[in-house]
């Protein structure tokens, strides 16, 4: 077996394990993001639902339920219902960005536009809200939407952090609990919430959800510094040329000298940028082991994830959680 192949085999396991349940969320996926009167909605949604993604949330929220007991059906709704706001705001996110590739393929906006895209993006947010109040669940119908604006004030907040050299670590965190951990946290504790799980057994997943999500988008940051264009569906640099301040750039500034932190401004803060300024952040980064460092805390997050998992019942899923987190950050170790 091959490496790759054995650092994917807990989402290919855990993916097995729900294939049933998977196969009903993506058939309630498919009939919610139907159109009858306009068209280019299933188009759009189609283009990207269908990328090949690994569908990673709603099976979070189908593991959870699974793992504390649950024998119903709203589980389905719940997890048709995190795809729908993770869907969105990669439409609303690709519109923000400038973005021409997402999963390696063009994004929605360059094959039709802006307005599309966001028109769209806004079309999915309120489907998700239909199919969340389907399963008459006052608790599930508050974590989710409250995720969906928790999600959107993380996007806005790092309109603003994202290109400020004073962003700290912790407004960093702030921006990523936001934008990222804010659904996985979410797609986990409503799995629990809707199988009457004990509170315990609802803040442990929640935890997981939560430091599974940090870890997911440290490690993202660290790939747009040195993964290959193929592995991480976007190309190597982006994050830079988008001037955005992410984790690895933030270590580095906080140990910049006066040279180096006005290299950062003129690039990030101004968006200055000329031939050869990749290569010289990417040397920045090494010369101030802010790459090694940012490493560490995306292993300390997993960690944290499977520190949490203690608290819930012995079961196979909760085995495959605990090899996901170890996935989610075995592409930087």
């Amino acid at each position: 077996m091959t490496l790759q192949e054995n650092v994917r085999k807990p989402l290919d396991r855990l993916s097995e394990a729900l294939s049933n349940e998977m196969q009903a969320v993506n058939a309630l996926i498919r009939e919610r993001m139907a159109s009858r009167h306009a068209p280019r909605i299933p188009e759009v949604t189609a283009h990207l639902i269908e990328a090949g993604g690994k569908r990673l949330r709603p099976m979070l929220t189908l593991a959870a339920a699974r793992m504390v007991g649950y024998d119903g059906p709203y589980h389905v709704h719940l997890a048709a219902t995190v795809e729908f706001i993770h869907t969105a705001t990669l439409l609303h996110d690709d519109v923000v960005d400038e973005s021409s590739q997402r999963r390696g393929r063009p994004t929605a906006n360059l094959l039709w536009d802006n307005k599309s895209s966001v028109l769209v993006g806004d079309y999915l947010f309120a489907r998700s809200f239909q199919l969340m109040v389907e399963p008459g669940n006052m608790r599930t119908l508050e974590i989710l939407a409250n995720a969906s604006a928790t999600i959107a004030e993380g996007e806005v907040l790092q309109l603003t952090a994202a290109q400020d050299l004073a962003t700290t670590e912790a407004i960093y965190l702030q921006v990523v609990r936001g934008k990222t951990a804010a659904l996985f946290s979410a797609a986990t504790e409503v799995g629990g919430v809707i199988a009457g799980a004990p509170a315990d057994q609802v803040q442990a997943l929640f935890d997981y959800g939560d430091a599974l999500g940090i870890a997911f988008q440290i490690v993202d940051d660290l790939l747009d510094y040195g993964g290959a264009t193929e592995t991480i569906g976007k190309n190597v640099g982006d994050d830079f040329r988008e001037r955005k301040l992410t984790l690895p750039v933030i270590k580095a500034v906080a140990k910049a000298d006066d040279q180096e932190r006005a290299f950062w401004a003129r690039t990030i803060e101004k968006g200055d940028q000329r031939e050869g300024d990749l290569d010289h952040a990417l040397s920045l980064l090494a010369r101030h082991e802010a790459m090694d460092a940012a490493r560490a805390d995306a292993l300390a997050w997993a960690d944290k994830a499977k520190a949490s998992l203690t608290a819930l019942p012995e079961h196979p899923i909760r085995d495959m959680l605990t090899d996901l987190a170890d996935f989610v950050v075995s592409r930087v170790t």
